[in-house]
């Protein structure tokens, strides 16, 4: 149960640390400002996306919402439906909706524009990104880690069966 409240928690701080890091940067930035953060790393260099990662579907911002709104629905109906049975897709879970969240927040308040302003140095072709997008990210391969043990698990379990039958 521990395990369940620590990454609601940590969702909801996720969700809270990127809207203070957004309204920092706005703060405290000029549009396309740039600062070296961790030299030779990463550099903050503030932006507005009004697309996806790279670009991908510029200006289509009630798209983006509604997909963003199904892809939280469908991962909260998924983990009701496990009935929790996985901490790890629970964590999984609460760090994607939480950084959907957070982009969607700035795409209904900025009028459809994503405040990004993390940039690898290192990888100048590599958009700029936020906390959120980290969230979603991690969230993400950690789902891809739950489909991957739990197909595992099942195939184990199937050729247990099988055995068992002969």
């Amino acid at each position: 149960m521990f395990s369940y409240i620590l990454a609601v928690l940590t969702g909801v701080a996720t969700f809270v640390f990127d809207l203070m890091t957004k309204k920092y940067i706005v703060a405290n930035f000029e549009l396309y400002d740039t600062r070296e953060f961790i030299p030779g790393l990463i550099d903050l260099h503030y932006i507005h996306n009004t697309g996806a990662a790279w670009g991908i579907l510029e200006g289509k911002t009630w798209l983006l919402l509604v997909f963003t709104f199904a892809v939280m629905a469908l991962c909260i109906g998924y983990l009701i439906k496990t009935k929790n049975k996985s901490r790890l897709l629970f964590w999984a879970i609460a760090l994607v909706v939480s950084g959907g969240f957070g982009n969607m927040c700035d795409r209904i308040f900025r009028d459809g524009k994503v405040v990004d302003f993390l940039h690898f140095e290192f990888f100048p072709t590599f958009p700029v990104f936020n906390v959120a997008d980290c969230a979603i990210v991690v969230g993400s391969g950690l789902l891809m880690l739950y489909f991957i043990i739990d197909t595992v698990k099942e195939y184990k379990n199937k050729k247990q069966d099988k055995d068992a039958d002969i």
